[in-house]
C-alpha cells in the first residue's frame, strides 16, 4: 500500500540501508588488522604473541613442497573467515623461517598451533577435514554469534536512537527470515506506531499465532497500540482544556488530555492529569485513572524518571 512506510506483512522489506557492509576479504573484526597473514621470524612476536593477547591466533607451519599443506591451508582460511574475527590465522613458511618451528618441536607439517595470551595452548598436525578444523576453532574461540539475535539487537538500537526507518527495514528482514521472532514483531509494530500507522500495526499483531498472542514480548506493543487507538477518538485538546477550566471536576476531559499528552510524549503532564483525577475522585470510571496510569508505567518502563515520580506521587495519594 502506498501509505505503508515499511511494507505490508512480515516479509515486505529487506535490510536495505540497515544492512552492515561486509569487511574486505581477510579484514579483521572492526578493522583490527587482517584475519589472515604471513609472518617472519622477526615479526612472530608481534603477529602471534602480542595478537594472541587480544584473541586466539592459529599459526600454520607449512612449506611450498608439502602436499598436505596445500590441502589444509585453504580449509584453514575458509574456517577462519567464517569465524568472523573470533580467531586469526598466521602462516609461517618453515623453509624461509625454520627457527620458531624448531623451538616448538615441530617434526612434520602441516602443523597448526593455537596461541592464547602469548602461549601455545592447543594444536594438531596433518590435513584435517574442514568440519574438524571448524570444531577446533569453535573450541578455541567459542561458537559464532546468532545472526538473528545480533540483527534484532541492532534493530532495537536503531529504534532507540530514533532511526525508525532503518530499524523497521531490519525488523522486517528478520521476520522474512524467521516469522516466529516475536521481538521483531514488537519492534516493527512500534515503528508503525511512530509513523502514526495504527492500521498496519494492528494487522501485524493480528498475524501472530493465537498460541503466542499473549507472549510478554508483545505486551508493550499491544499497550502502545491500544493507547493510539484510544487517542484517535479524542477531541481537540484546546476545547478539552477549556472544559476543565469551566469545571475542574470534568474528569473525562482531564482523562482525554492525559491520553493526548502521552501521545505527544509529555509523560509528566499525562501523569499529572491522571493523578489529579485520582486525587479528586478515586472511584471515577471504576478507578479508571489509576488503571490508565499503570498502563503508562508499563509503556514507559519501571526505571523511567516519569514512572518513578508518578509512582511515588500515586503512593502518597493512595496510602497517606
Amino acid at each position: 500500500m502506498s501509505n505503508n512506510p515499511y511494507g505490508s506483512g512480515y516479509g515486505a522489506q529487506t535490510m536495505g540501508a540497515a544492512t552492515p557492509k561486509a569487511p574486505p576479504a581477510g579484514a579483521g573484526a572492526n578493522g583490527a588488522g587482517p584475519l589472515i597473514k604471513d609472518t617472519t621470524t622477526a615479526n612472530f612476536a608481534a603477529d602471534v604473541i602480542a595478537q594472541s593477547r587480544q584473541q586466539p591466533v592459529l599459526v600454520d607451519f607449512w612449506a611450498p613442497w608439502c602436499g598436505p599443506c596445500k590441502q589444509l591451508t585453504p580449509i584453514l582460511e575458509r574456517a577462519v573467515m567464517a569465524a568472523e574475527g573470533r580467531v586469526k590465522l598466521v602462516k609461517m613458511n618453515i623453509d624461509d623461517h625454520p627457527s620458531i618451528a624448531g623451538q616448538l618441536g615441530v617434526k612434520s607439517i602441516p602443523a597448526v598451533f593455537a596461541f592464547v595470551d602469548g602461549q601455545p595452548v592447543d594444536g594438531f598436525m596433518g590435513a584435517l577435514p574442514e568440519s574438524e578444523v571448524t570444531a577446533f576453532i569453535e573450541r578455541l574461540g567459542g561458537p559464532g554469534e546468532d545472526p538473528v539475535a545480533a540483527a534484532l539487537e541492532e534493530a532495537k538500537a536503531l529504534l532507540a536512537a530514533g532511526d525508525a526507518g532503518n530499524a523497521a527495514q531490519l525488523f522486517a528482514s528478520i521476520l522474512q527470515h524467521d516469522p516466529s521472532v516475536l521481538g521483531a514483531v514488537a519492534g516493527l509494530v512500534e515503528c508503525y506506531l511512530l509513523a502514526g500507522d495504527a492500521v498496519h500495526a494492528r494487522t501485524l499483531l493480528d498475524q501472530v499465532p493465537a498460541d503466542k498472542a499473549d507472549d510478554p514480548a508483545l505486551s508493550v506493543a499491544r499497550t502502545k497500540l491500544k493507547l493510539m487507538e484510544e487517542i484517535a477518538a479524542l477531541g481537540d485538546p484546546v476545547a478539552l482544556q477549556a472544559r476543565i477550566e469551566g469545571d475542574a471536576d470534568d474528569h473525562q476531559a482531564r482523562f482525554d488530555l492525559a491520553l493526548i499528552a502521552q501521545a505527544r510524549g509529555h509523560r509528566a503532564e499525562a501523569a499529572g492529569h491522571l493523578l489529579e483525577i485520582v486525587k479528586r475522585d478515586r472511584s471515577w470510571n471504576e478507578d479508571g485513572a489509576r488503571k490508565k496510569l499503570i498502563e503508562f508505567f508499563e509503556v514507559w518502563g519501571a526505571m523511567d524518571p516519569a514512572t518513578k515520580d508518578a509512582r511515588r506521587r500515586l503512593s502518597t495519594l493512595l496510602f497517606s
